[in-house]
């Protein structure tokens, strides 16, 4: 008898392009991984909701850098499921799962996408889910734990690999931003409460406003000039950025870990730990 998925059944929302963000990060800053020689990848949206609406939009988004690409849909609830397969396609399937990410024959992927999943957590739950999802991934392999608005212009994620946590990207919708800070609420689960002073990913929202702020008087050229100025600047100052200016147009900035990670984080547990 097969073992109960790991993990808890979340709120299932489930909105067209809610996620276009991170595929495009994905799609990318991942393509070197998905077009490697060898068997296709394959990718893993875990907890996809009430509809398989995400797992197919990755995979429109995602065979254009490798068309074999093989994405796998995984939701602990049986019925959410059985209502997915009329999505399902060559290359995209959806299956019984959770954080023990089953795949078949024991295969491990190449990205799992954990989106709007850990959010629900107790925090200390959270390094746990990480610790058994990232012994899933093959070597060289990314886990994804982000957070997003309902309908996808405040996103953030933390990318993972074998070591832990690498970066924490931020990826705003220009278009009416006041501030960059107003993603705070989308933190993943482990910065969210840490969006005190003294902690660094305050210290990341302020540095970034403040940017945001100084870089104002280009405002009558577009809130794209605006944010390439504000991101720049914030680089000069110190913060260790990833990634160029192809990225910041997108209105998107990736942080190393090390600059943000939280003072007293509780460390990733052994799988099954």
């Amino acid at each position: 008898m097969r073992a109960r998925p790991v993990g808890e059944v979340t709120r299932g929302t489930t909105n067209p392009n809610r996620l276009r963000r991170v595929d495009r990060w994905i799609a990318g800053t991942q393509a070197a991984r998905l077009r490697r020689p060898g068997p296709a990848p394959i990718v893993v949206d875990l907890g996809y909701g009430r509809a398989g609406t995400t797992a197919r939009e990755l995979h429109d988004r995602l065979r254009a850098v490798r068309p074999d690409v093989q994405v796998v849909g995984l939701e602990i609830e049986p019925q959410r499921v059985a209502d997915a397969q009329p999505l399902a396609r060559p290359g995209l399937s959806f299956a019984l799962g959770g954080f023990e990410v089953p795949l078949p024959g024991g295969a491990c992927a190449s990205v799992i996408r954990a989106f709007n999943v850990l959010r629900q957590y107790d925090e200390p739950a959270v390094p746990r889910a990480w610790a058994r999802m990232i012994t899933r991934l093959e070597p060289g392999g990314v886990l994804i734990d982000g957070t997003c608005d309902e309908v996808g212009r405040l996103a953030t994620w933390i990318a993972l690999d074998a070591d832990g946590p690498r970066s924490l990207t931020i990826s705003l919708g220009l278009r009416g931003l006041q501030l960059p800070s107003q993603v705070a609420p989308r933190l993943p689960k482990v910065l969210i409460s840490r969006n005190v002073p003294g902690q660094g990913v305050h210290d990341w929202l302020a540095a970034l406003d403040e940017g945001w702020t100084r870089a104002a008087p280009l405002a009558p050229y577009g809130r794209r000039q605006r944010f390439l100025e504000a991101v720049s600047h914030v680089g000069e100052q110190g913060w260790p950025i990833i990634g160029g200016r192809s990225r910041w147009r997108l209105g998107e900035v990736t942080v190393a870990w090390a600059a943000v990670a939280p003072r007293g984080m509780i460390e990733t547990a052994p799988p099954g730990g």
